[in-house]
C-alpha cells in the first residue's frame, strides 16, 4: 500500500476559503469599476421623448449639446428630455446625419451634467463595455459585456456604409438607441445604434471618433457637407483581361444615369461608363465613391477614370455639394 502521508500533508483546508476570498475581490473590483463608470457618465444620459416614441441621448457639453441616433428623431416633432435627476426639459434639434445615424440636439436648462468622449481608436477587443440607456422605457438601465470586435462596417438606414463601428455583446434593446457605450474608466467610446434582428449578442455602436467629428460639423454647419458628381450607379465587374491590362480593381461603378448639366455630364461621362477610380483612389463600388466624395473635393477639379467600351479614359470632374443628405 502506498504512502499517503505526503498527500495528506499537502492538503491545506485554508486554500479553498482563500481562493473564494480572491474571487470575491475580483468580483468586487469589477463591480466597483462598473459602478464608478455609471456614476461618471450616467447623469448625462437622458431619455429622449417625441410624439412617436422615445430613445436615449447623451449630453456632451456643459451648455447642453447632446447626441442621439438619427432614426430616433427622423420623424420630427416636439422634443423633451428626462434627466436622471428627475428634470423634464425642452430640447430642440440642431441637425441630423442619416449616413452615420447621428443627430445633435440641445437641451435647455442650467447646471447640466455632461460626459466626456474617450478615444475609440484605443478600444481593444475583449475589454469591458457598458451600455446605458432607456430600453422599452425602463429609464437609466445599465448592461455590460465586452467589445466583440472593432473596425466593423454596417449598412446604415440611408444605404451608405457606416465604417469604424464597434461591435459589443452588451445587451441593447429598443430605447437604447442614442445612449453611450462606456469603458470602465468612464469614457464614452461609442453611441449605441443598432441590433441585428434575430441575432444574439450582436450589437453595434458608432465610434466616438466619428461621433465627435459629426457633432462638430453639425454644430458648425447644421449638417454634414458631402460632395456629389450627379450620377446613379451600381457595382459591376471589370472584365478580367481589361483589369489585368490596365491594373484595375476587379469591379467598378457602372453609370446607369447621368444628371443633366451635373458635374459628371459636364465632364463628359455617359450612361454605360464604368468608373474605376476617382481622385487617384480605386472605385470598386459605390461605397468607394462615397468615401472619396467628401467635403474636401467640393469645387475641386478631380481626376476620374472610366472604362468605355473597353477603353480606359480619364476625365476631370468638379464635384458639387450634395443636397441629398
Amino acid at each position: 500500500m502506498g504512502d499517503v502521508s505526503s498527500c495528506a500533508e499537502s492538503y491545506d483546508p485554508s486554500v479553498i476559503p482563500q481562493q473564494r476570498h480572491r474571487d470575491d475581490d475580483l468580483l468586487d473590483a469589477y463591480s466597483r469599476a462598473v459602478v464608478d463608470a455609471v456614476d461618471a457618465v450616467g447623469p448625462a444620459v437622458v431619455r429622449v421623448e417625441l410624439p412617436h416614441g422615445c430613445g436615449s441621448g447623451l449630453i456632451f457639453t456643459p451648455d447642453g449639446f447632446a447626441l442621439t441616433n438619427d432614426h430616433v428623431v427622423a420623424r420630427g416633432g416636439p422634443m423633451r428630455v428626462m434627466l436622471p435627476d428627475g428634470r423634464d426639459l425642452a430640447a430642440h434639434l440642431i441637425g441630423r446625419d442619416a449616413a452615420t445615424d447621428l443627430a445633435v440636439f440641445r437641451v435647455g436648462g442650467t447646471s447640466l451634467p455632461w460626459a466626456r468622449f474617450g478615444e475609440s481608436r484605443d478600444v481593444q477587443v475583449g475589454q469591458v463595455a457598458i451600455a446605458i440607456g432607456n430600453p422599452y422605457g425602463y429609464d437609466h438601465t445599465v448592461t455590460t459585456g465586452v467589445v466583440s470586435a472593432v473596425g466593423r462596417s454596417l449598412r446604415g438606414r440611408s444605404g451608405r456604409l457606416l465604417e469604424d463601428v464597434i461591435q459589443t455583446d452588451a445587451a441593447l434593446n429598443p430605447g437604447n438607441s442614442g445612449g453611450p457605450l462606456v469603458t470602465t474608466r468612464g469614457e464614452v467610446v461609442g453611441i449605441n445604434t443598432a441590433v441585428l434582428a434575430g441575432a444574439q449578442g450582436l450589437c453595434f455602436a458608432v465610434a466616438s471618433s466619428t461621433a465627435r467629428f459629426v457633432a462638430s460639423q453639425i454644430i458648425r454647419d447644421g449638417r454634414i457637407r458631402r460632395s456629389c458628381i450627379g450620377i446613379v450607379g451600381q457595382q459591376s465587374p471589370v472584365p478580367r483581361a481589361v483589369a489585368r491590362a490596365f491594373r484595375l480593381p476587379p469591379s467598378g461603378v457602372l453609370v446607369t444615369a447621368v444628371e443633366p448639366d451635373g458635374p459628371a455630364a459636364v465632364a463628359g461621362l455617359r450612361q454605360g461608363d464604368l468608373i474605376v477610380a476617382l481622385g487617384g483612389r480605386p472605385a470598386a463600388g459605390v461605397d468607394d465613391l462615397h468615401r472619396a466624395l467628401t467635403a474636401d473635393v467640393i469645387g475641386v477639379a478631380t481626376e476620374i477614370v472610366v472604362l468605355r467600351r473597353g477603353d480606359r479614359r480619364t476625365f476631370t470632374v468638379v464635384p458639387v455639394e450634395s443636397q441629398r443628405d
